[in-house]
């Protein structure tokens, strides 16, 4: 039916969490072999117990009669650990999940029906964002979500899931900082579905962790737009026009500030990136 991979870097503290909430998925509809639901996690170059508690979660799966295993990689490289994942998937259908994702019961079965089709297809779900603890982070939160990229369309940010024939549009992943958006914009428009089910995921931590992550972000971006300028042609409009910015403005003045003084903080020396695939969570 579907392979869920998940890439792991330094994740000991949360992956047990996510992986409960996976483990509380509905059934996907049609599921009538021995393993409906594939779960591959990928550790990279981790230095903590990130495998050892991912393989604890591992006696909950095989009680599900899910298939689940557990691929250490020395390197720290995401998209080393996704295509691992890719190469080691038993099912047509994947369904890439980051670390920190918590799923709700009913995404998992949305996804995979959602790209069993024969037409090369893209699905993700609504994306919710956990409370954060800093002001600037929950102003950050607010505000982030109601910008063009993830208010239109499927962004598929944390979550997305493909059919094989998208999955055939691209050989490897190539060492990028934005895998995401390297497998979101081999699609188009019209390609790409968005379920109602939703997830979540933690916001960076304080104003210096959504700088550096902001930064990243856009390092990311550029590094595309070098490598695969198709792709970045694919994104279609991202960025909200004059009018757009004033009504952004006016709905919430204090997150368009907070958004706009990240955004200025990054052109500056300040908060430089600690590491290629460091997501600066801060401290939990």
């Amino acid at each position: 039916m579907i392979t869920i991979i998940i890439p792991a870097y330094e994740e000991e503290r949360i992956i047990g969490e996510s992986l409960t909430h996976l483990l509380r998925s509905e059934e996907p509809e049609g599921a009538d072999h021995d393993h409906p639901v594939e779960v591959i996690v990928v550790p990279n170059g981790c230095t903590d117990g990130t495998a050892k508690e991912a393989r604890a979660m591992a006696p909950g799966f095989a009680a599900r009669g899910w298939r689940f295993q557990v691929i250490e990689r020395e390197r720290g490289s995401k998209t080393a650990a996704l295509n691992a994942g890719i190469a080691a998937a038993s099912n047509p259908r994947l369904m890439f999940m980051d670390a920190d994702v918590h799923v709700s019961p009913g995404l998992v079965a949305a996804l995979a029906r959602a790209v069993d089709r024969p037409a090369p297809t893209y699905a993700g779900g609504q994306f919710r964002i956990r409370p954060a603890r800093s002001l600037a982070s929950r102003l950050y939160a607010r505000f982030w979500p109601r910008l063009p990229f993830m208010a239109q369309g499927v962004p598929g940010c944390g979550v997305a899931a493909v059919n094989a024939a998208g999955r055939a549009r691209w050989v490897r992943i190539p060492e990028l900082t934005s895998d995401d958006i390297f497998i979101r914009n081999h699609f188009a428009p019209e390609e790409r579905v968005g379920v109602p089910d939703t997830y979540s995921w933690p916001i960076a931590e304080g104003f210096g962790a959504l700088v550096r992550v902001r930064r990243r972000q856009n390092r990311g971006l550029a590094e595309l737009g070098e490598k695969r300028p198709d792709l970045v042609r694919n994104a279609g409009r991202t960025a909200p026009g004059a009018g757009a910015t004033l009504l952004l403005f006016l709905r919430d003045p204090a997150g368009f500030l907070a958004y706009a003084a990240v955004a200025l903080a990054v052109r500056t020396p300040l908060y430089r990136l600690r590491g290629r695939w460091d997501r600066d969570r801060g401290a939990r």
